[in-house]
């Protein structure tokens, strides 16, 4: 899934190519893609594209009309940028694209979704608000006002693990599956630590984890082609999806905890004091 760092450089990249270009058309190619018809998709074709912003993991480009064109990428979307795009509508099928978006210079790109949970997300709305997952999102880690203090003050009533607690849009905006993994080995904490239990150190030590992991994963990004942000991402991931292999921290064997939907990986060296965690789904199979 996209994260900060990836729909960061998205950011970036698509401000560089679309500021001061007009939508010809909005082509929505799989039913399941927009989840808003007032105003109607086809009321942003004709407008100038005056920015790109991003709020946590969404995606949004402003509009000369006062519409704002938002995607959330989810956990298989995908944004493929066409110097020249096909001539012709796109046919619906069972082929990934999902959405495409075709300027008046011939260019634009495509939202594409891989695999059958199909759950890439397109919004045309008159304010960002009205979106629901960004009405409620929390704040952005790396604004200028997200100190120390106020990490404490999110998780000081937090009952859950602090692996569950920073995938928390509604507490923390953007941080997803790996990049919780990454900040939690920088922070040398374990992801089942619970989040109210940290002391003012932990904090200060979970503070500069996500902060230096995040903008040195966004610097990593920038100025990357929007084809190439994935093998980017997962060619500076430390511990998350390296199950197996060694820490490169300390040379111990980075290891996984399943769950129903997702795993998180960890190094009990560096995290957990050298004591492996426990794995219910592992557990239930070797019986």
């Amino acid at each position: 899934m996209p994260e900060l760092p990836e729909v960061e450089a998205l950011k970036d990249f698509l401000a560089e190519h679309l500021a001061g270009r007009r939508v010809a058309r909005v082509l929505p190619v799989a039913v399941s893609v927009l989840k808003t018809y007032d105003p109607p998709v086809t009321a942003v074709e004709g407008s100038e594209i005056t920015a790109v912003r991003r709020y946590g993991k969404f995606l949004a480009l402003e509009t000369s009309g006062g519409l704002h064109l938002v995607t959330h990428l989810a956990r298989a979307g995908w944004l493929q940028w066409r110097d020249r795009l096909p001539d012709g509508p796109p046919r619906p099928g069972k082929g990934p694209l999902a959405l495409r978006v075709a300027l008046d210079t011939g260019e634009g790109f495509d939202l594409t979704e891989a695999g059958t949970q199909k759950r890439l997300a397109v919004y045309l709305v008159r304010d960002p608000l009205e979106v629901a997952g960004i009405a409620r999102l929390g704040p952005d880690p790396l604004a200028a006002d997200f100190g120390e203090e106020r990490l404490a003050a999110l998780l000081a009533e937090e009952r859950r693990q602090l692996k569950g607690a920073l995938r928390d849009q509604s507490l923390i905006a953007g941080v997803g599956n790996a990049y919780s993994d990454e900040i939690l080995h920088a922070a040398r904490m374990s992801p089942f630590k619970l989040a109210a239990s940290l002391t003012p150190e932990e904090v200060r030590r979970l503070h500069e984890a996500l902060r230096t992991t995040l903008t040195e994963a966004v610097e990593r990004s920038r100025g990357v082609a929007a084809g190439r942000l994935k093998a980017e991402k997962k060619s500076g991931l430390r511990v998350h999806g390296r199950t197996g292999e060694p820490c490169p921290v300390c040379g111990d064997i980075v290891r996984e905890v399943s769950f129903a939907d997702s795993s998180l990986q960890y190094c009990p060296t560096c995290q957990t004091g050298g004591k492996p965690l426990a794995d219910r789904r592992l557990s239930r199979l070797l019986k």
